[in-house]
C-alpha cells in the first residue's frame, strides 16, 4: 500500500441522470464530496456519461463540483451497465481517483457493483455516513448492520478507489452558488453499438404516480395495523386530499397490503419528507433508519409506548380506521374554508396542497 496515497487523488461523484435528467441524489453526493475532500485537501469532480447533456455541467459546477468528467455520444444515450461500466474504468485508470461515489439507486447499485469487480476494488453499499480518517487518510463507510441494531464502520485499506453508495435523501443538498466555474475535460470513449450484448428497445416508464416516494414532500406510510384493504383505501384517500404519496412499512408489505416498491425503511426507500405520517407503524429500527430525515412525524397507533410514537413530532393514541375519516374530513374542511380565503399569500394546487410564501 506504500504508493498509494501518491498515486490515488481526489474524490469522484458518478453523475446520474437519464435522458439529461439530472438525479438528485447526485447533488446531494456532491456536497458530502465536498466535506471528504476539505478534509483530504483535495478536488472533487463529476463524472457525466451520456448524450447531448452539456446542459447539465453547469448545474454540477454551481453545486460545488471541482471538475467535470464528460464522455458524451449516442452510445451512453440509454443506461447501459456494459458501456457505462468500461467508459467509468477508463477514466478512473486513467486519472485515478481515491474514493468514487454513487448514488444506491437501481443504476448507481448496478454500475458501482460492476465497477468495484472490474476494477478488483471494495465497495461500501448504501451507506449512512461518510468520514475520512485523517490519521491513515482513508475512508470511513458506515452503514447499518445486523438488522439495523449496529452501525458498521467498513475500510478499504489496500485497493484504490474507495468506492460507495448511499440512499438518496440520506445526505443534505448542499446549497448552490451561481455563476460558479471549474474545469470540464471532455473525453473521447470509442464503442462500436455493433458490439455490445444489450440493446435498448423501449423504455417503459412507471405511471402509477406523478411523485417518487423519495422526492414527496408529504408521504402517508401504512403498517400492520392498517389491517386491511378498507385500511389502505383510507391512506389513499388521505395522501390524496394532502397531494401526498402512499408508503408503508415491513409489515403492511409481508400482508400484501401496499406495494413493496413504497417500502419505507432499511431494505426500502430513504424519504425526507416534510411531513411524514406513521399509521399503525411500531417503529422497528429498520423502518425508522428510513424516516429519521422527516421535518414533522404524526403517528397514529393504539400503542402509546411504541417507538414510533415516542419519536413523533404529534401522537395519536387511537385505532386507525376509526381516526383516519375523521381526520380525512377534518383536512378536507381546513383546505376548504382555505381556498374560499382571498389571501395573497396563500396558494393551493388543484390537489389541495397548501403553500404559505
Amino acid at each position: 500500500m506504500a504508493n498509494i496515497d501518491k498515486d490515488y487523488s481526489g474524490v469522484w461523484v458518478f453523475v446520474e441522470q437519464q435522458e439529461g435528467k439530472l438525479a438528485n441524489v447526485t447533488l446531494e453526493l456532491i456536497g458530502e464530496a465536498k466535506k471528504l475532500a476539505s478534509s483530504l485537501e483535495v478536488q472533487v469532480s463529476t463524472v457525466l456519461l451520456g448524450d447531448k447533456v452539456e446542459a447539465i455541467i453547469p448545474t454540477l459546477l454551481e453545486y460545488g463540483a471541482d471538475k467535470v468528467y464528460v464522455i458524451d455520444d449516442p452510445v451512453f444515450h440509454f443506461y447501459r451497465a456494459e458501456t457505462y461500466m468500461k467508459a467509468f474504468c477508463y477514466l478512473v485508470e486513467k486519472y485515478k481517483p481515491e474514493i468514487l461515489l454513487m448514488g444506491a439507486t437501481t443504476t448507481g447499485r448496478d454500475l458501482a457493483g460492476a465497477v468495484a469487480t472490474t476494477l478488483k476494488t471494495g465497495l461500501t453499499a448504501d451507506c449512512t455516513a461518510l468520514d475520512i480518517d485523517l490519521e491513515k487518510k482513508i475512508l470511513l463507510a458506515s452503514r447499518p448492520a445486523f438488522g439495523g441494531n449496529i452501525m458498521a464502520t467498513i475500510v478499504c485499506k489496500d485497493h484504490r478507489p474507495q468506492m460507495a453508495t448511499v440512499r438518496p435523501k440520506v445526505m443534505k443538498m448542499p446549497i448552490p452558488e451561481s455563476n460558479r466555474t471549474g474545469i470540464v475535460l471532455r473525453e473521447k470513449f470509442a464503442i462500436e453499438e455493433d458490439s455490445l450484448r444489450t440493446i435498448v428497445l423501449k423504455i417503459v416508464k412507471d405511471q402509477a404516480e406523478d411523485v417518487k416516494l423519495e422526492d414527496a414532500k408529504i408521504v402517508v406510510s401504512g403498517g400492520r395495523g392498517i389491517q386491511n384493504e378498507h385500511g389502505v383505501k383510507l391512506l389513499k384517500e388521505l395522501a390524496t386530499v394532502l397531494g401526498g404519496v402512499v408508503g408503508g412499512s415491513r409489515g403492511a408489505i409481508e400482508k400484501n397490503l401496499i406495494d413493496p416498491k413504497r417500502q419505507v425503511g432499511q431494505t426500502g426507500q430513504t424519504v425526507s419528507p416534510k411531513l411524514y405520517f406513521a399509521i399503525g407503524i411500531s417503529g422497528a429500527i429498520q423502518h425508522i433508519v428510513g424516516l429519521q430525515g422527516s421535518e414533522t412525524i404524526i403517528a397514529i397507533n393504539t400503542d402509546p409506548q411504541c417507538p414510533m410514537m415516542k419519536i413523533a413530532t404529534y401522537s395519536i393514541v387511537g385505532d386507525a380506521l376509526t381516526i383516519l375519516p375523521k381526520l380525512i374530513e377534518a383536512f378536507k374542511q381546513s383546505l376548504s374554508e382555505i381556498k374560499n380565503l382571498n389571501l395573497k399569500n396563500i396558494n393551493c394546487d388543484i390537489k389541495g396542497v397548501v403553500t404559505v410564501e
